[in-house]
């Protein structure tokens, strides 16, 4: 039997540990030190930033402990494309993701029926190679999660269109499966600690909302800033068509709060979108 190829971790031992103890130790360390309550409902979709560890691991565990006791089959994360601009989105089609956790098993057969769904659904290998964004969420759904397989998606353009195409074409194929949705996203870049605040509140607002239309324009017209915010959208959109009702900022901080240096920060951001029980 031919063995699966895979695709090797990009960042570990820069964004995270690449030691396999040491990374489950401290993502064990973030999830029992994150805030807040579980959300009062079924976890349908998450937003988590997508930086190195050290600067936002803790808000990502905010996320990622919404997981507790959960079961899914299979886990979509819909991340933006740092290296390479394209149209549409781009889903893996070459084997499996590796993390120094393991391998994590690819849904090829949801892959292939998205991919039928829409031409806009295909799949660009450089898209993958190098992306950080979609590679760090992984271990944290490692260790949250019993078993799953991934749908990795890399977003390209990130405009509405695209992201109502995504919203549209993974619900037809979806439907009627346990799946959870990620989200990665960071917030606002380079500017001062104050500033951030104020850019990232117009988000945390449309987020707490649960409006995605809201989101969009403010992003669009510049009064804040995400270099995930076509992922973001794309989820909040597919959650709401998958059953989730509500949504719940978690957590937010920014670089700031963890180095120090409140000249130049990026903004992080912690969210769950969810099935709000009666």
């Amino acid at each position: 039997m031919q063995q699966r190829s895979v695709r090797r971790p990009a960042v570990a031992g820069a964004f995270y540990s690449d030691d396999q103890r040491v990374l489950r130790a401290d993502i064990s360390r973030y999830l029992r030190d994150a805030p807040g309550e579980q959300v009062p409902g079924q976890v349908v979709g998450l937003i988590s930033p997508h930086a190195g560890y050290i600067y936002s691991g803790g808000v990502a565990a905010a996320a990622y402990r919404q997981l507790a006791g959960a079961v899914y089959d299979h886990v979509v994360v819909i991340a933006p494309s740092h290296h390479v601009y394209f149209q549409g989105i781009s889903l893996y089609g070459d084997g499996d993701y590796l993390t120094p956790l393991g391998v994590v098993p690819v849904a090829d057969d949801v892959v292939a029926q998205l991919q039928a769904e829409n031409r806009s659904c295909h799949f660009m290998p450089q898209a993958h190679r190098q992306e950080h964004a979609l590679e760090v969420q992984l271990p944290f759904l490692q260790v949250m999660l019993p078993a799953f397989t991934l749908i990795p998606a890399i977003m390209g353009s990130q405009d509405w269109e695209t992201a109502m195409m995504i919203a549209e074409t993974f619900a037809k194929v979806l439907a009627g499966r346990r799946v959870l949705l990620v989200a990665s996203s960071d917030l606002s870049h380079y500017h001062t600690y104050d500033e951030a605040t104020v850019l990232d509140g117009h988000i945390i607002a449309a987020v707490n909302d649960n409006d995605p239309r809201a989101l969009w324009q403010t992003v669009k017209s510049g009064s804040a800033e995400a270099c995930g915010a076509g992922p973001m959208i794309a989820v909040m959109m597919l959650a709401a068509r998958l059953g989730a009702t509500a949504a719940r900022v978690l957590q937010y901080q920014n670089s700031g709060d963890v180095s120090g240096d409140r000249g130049h920060v990026v903004g992080y951001m912690a969210a769950a979108l969810f099935r709000q029980e009666e």
